[in-house]
């Protein structure tokens, strides 16, 4: 990843609070956090992080991760078990860094933003692509078949391991 200029902060505290965000919770950033999540338990960190998810939408509040999206990342090694909630204010607050998964996401979350401050901890995820540089955005699995389901995954997988490495180095 060339050295990117990022205006967030990560934060001072005793963690780094990641949020990760799509328009339902039920695909994509669900399935974010539980990258992310492994990314930390096996590098030995996962002390350092608070980790979680929400959407835009909140049609699907409560439920778990869509069951394609689940079967895709069992066969990854992965369990989905994040119930899905709808982004709140408070998240701006609560959170260091939020991850949208792709434009529209972003757009929205910038919308939300309570303050310049807070939409300043607004990044996409395709900013930590190195593995697949073409790529703006992880697109929304939910229309796209099996193979969505698997870019998805390969897309979230190669952005969290960028977005850990740059947290890291600059922690």
């Amino acid at each position: 990843m060339a050295e990117k200029d990022f205006n967030f902060k990560i934060g001072s505290g005793d963690k780094v609070r990641i949020l990760f965000v799509c328009l339902g919770n039920i695909c994509r950033s669900p399935a974010a956090q539980g990258v992310m999540e492994r990314l930390v338990a096996e590098r030995g960190t996962a002390d350092r992080f608070e980790i979680d998810s929400a959407g835009l939408y909140g049609g699907h509040a409560g439920d778990l991760p869509d069951s394609r999206m689940r079967a895709h990342a069992r066969r990854r090694g992965l369990e989905l078990t994040h119930r899905s909630r709808q982004v709140r204010e408070s998240d701006f607050d609560r959170f260091d860094i939020i991850v949208a998964m792709d434009n529209s996401n972003y757009d929205g979350l910038r919308a939300l933003a309570p303050t310049p401050e807070d939409e300043r901890k607004i990044v996409k995820m395709a900013d930590f692509f190195t593995q697949h540089p073409w790529a703006d955005c992880v697109p929304d699995p939910y229309y796209d078949g099996a193979q969505g389901f698997e870019n998805a995954l390969d897309l979230i997988e190669d952005g969290c391991e960028m977005l850990y490495e740059f947290i890291m180095h600059n922690s």
